[in-house]
């Protein structure tokens, strides 16, 4: 790299991430040409995932492919290091890479933007790392629709009621915008499954969501709430508020009220954490171990450090004294927006401008046609509320070709019925391949006879006369 070059290192290709290399591209597109700058984006995964869209993806509403965003396509004149920043020196102005594949390697900066997002926040619960599985990748949220029709298809064939009660249960730790949407969506997707199966009814099925608080999804109002709890429990979910899960070993399921119950599908959407990674860095941190940031999405106290999104402390301007921003991403998206342009005018030597935001309000799905809204002060259920979280989450998927897909994948649905094929297999593609490989050992039972022989080998026995 040339010495009078200027980089921008991007650790995260997320919301913020992703949303910021595209200002910065924008902005600087006569610099990057010249030579002048130069823009790095690592980011484990080669595209960037809008999550409120996973669960519709979980439930078949969405093809998977269209909730996510290829970074190399948005960024054509940015590189990106599929890879993981491991850690930060900023002393040294470097960073940490490990790539998908091969040793990792020092990258030097001249100006970082943090946007490593967050992680789940787990416990220390017995069971729960061998048994959970998270929310927020794109991946689990396919693995999760596999594994709940391939559950409906074990209690369909199976003739031991034990087994089909563990198949038929299904439990979701975390009352907060994940854990509700992604039961209420795949509930709803395997209520309407039911009725292509014979040995059991919907009836049957046990779907429990468990919240620690008194409350769930907060950010609608007490109200809305009390209301999803009500619609919920009326659709014979069993919400347990003030509860905590204690136990998972082996799927047993034990919670802080007494209930025990055994599950094949246990669910961790328990809140999250600041990236793990900034402990590994001499950023300062606050007592969340996010980045505090100023007004204008500088590191406080770090010089050429900039952050947003769930990993900093943004100051909210609209709130009370210091109020920090929500981590949503209504935040992240806007956020985003005003970090790229502000990076740009720290380059060109021009003012900075805060991030300013009121949360206008929130909205959440419930499955299809179902929702909870309050806008605005405006409070919405139902379809109306359903549809609001359509149209808002659409408009700010990124590119012109992601919204056209998803709206077509919806148009679709209003005609064609629901797909629920379990396609399992797709985590274990080599499994029919190694079971052809494996050397057999066949010996014919001695009592078999000649024509049986005949007939296994592909022959066919001789009968008289012919």
């Amino acid at each position: 790299m040339d010495v009078n070059t200027r980089h921008v290192l991007i650790a995260g290709g997320g919301y913020v991430g992703m949303y910021a290399a595209f200002r910065l591209q924008k902005s600087l597109r006569k610099e990057i040409r010249r030579g002048e700058v130069t823009i790095t984006v690592v980011e484990p995964r080669s595209y960037m995932t809008y999550q409120p869209f996973l669960p519709e993806a979980a439930a078949g509403n969405l093809e998977p492919r269209h909730v996510v965003v290829p970074l190399r396509r948005v960024l054509p004149d940015v590189q990106v290091i599929t890879g993981r920043v491991v850690g930060i020196d900023h002393a040294e102005h470097t960073a940490r890479i490990d790539p998908r594949d091969g040793a990792a390697y020092d990258v030097h900066y001249d100006e970082l933007v943090v946007a490593l997002g967050s992680v789940a926040r787990t416990l220390p619960i017995p069971g729960l790392a061998e048994r959970a599985i998270g929310f927020k990748q794109v991946e689990e949220a396919i693995q999760l629709r596999n594994h709940v029709l391939d559950r409906l298809d074990v209690a369909e064939s199976t003739t031991n009621e034990e087994t089909r009660r563990r198949a038929l249960s299904f439990v979701f730790v975390g009352g907060g915008y994940a854990g509700v949407e992604a039961l209420a969506e795949l509930e709803d997707m395997a209520r309407y499954a039911c009725r292509y199966y014979r040995n059991f009814r919907a009836e049957d099925m046990r779907w429990v969501l468990v919240e620690a608080a008194g409350r769930i999804l907060p950010e609608v109002g007490e109200d809305m709430g009390r209301y999803t709890v009500e619609r919920l429990r009326k659709r014979h979910i069993d919400v347990k508020l003030n509860t905590m899960l204690e136990s998972c070993v082996d799927g047993h399921v034990e919670l802080s009220d007494g209930t025990r119950l055994d599950s094949d599908t246990i669910v961790w959407t328990a809140g999250v954490k600041a990236n793990p990674v900034l402990a590994e860095s001499d950023l300062p941190r606050d007592d969340k171990g996010r980045l505090p940031t100023e007004p204008d999405l500088r590191v406080v106290g770090a010089e050429h450090v900039w952050a947003a999104g769930d990993c900093a402390a943004v100051p909210d301007l609209t709130g009370p004294p210091n109020a920090v921003c929500s981590p949503s991403a209504q935040h992240a998206v806007r956020q985003a927006k005003v970090l790229g342009d502000n990076v740009a005018r720290a380059l060109k030597g021009r003012l900075l401008q805060n991030y300013e935001h009121k949360h206008v309000g929130s909205v959440a799905s419930l499955g299809l046609h179902k929702g909870v809204a309050q806008v605005y002060g405006i409070k919405l259920r139902g379809w109306p509320a359903w549809f609001m979280h359509r149209t808002y989450h659409v408009s700010r998927m990124p590119t012109l070709n992601r919204k056209v897909r998803i709206v077509a994948d919806w148009t679709l649905g209003l005609f064609f019925p629901r797909e629920i094929v379990s396609l399992g297999s797709l985590q274990r593609p080599r499994e029919e391949f190694e079971r052809s490989a494996l050397p057999r050992q066949f010996s014919p039972p001695a009592s078999r006879s000649p024509e049986l022989e005949s007939a296994h080998a592909g022959g066919r026995p001789e009968q008289d006369g012919k």
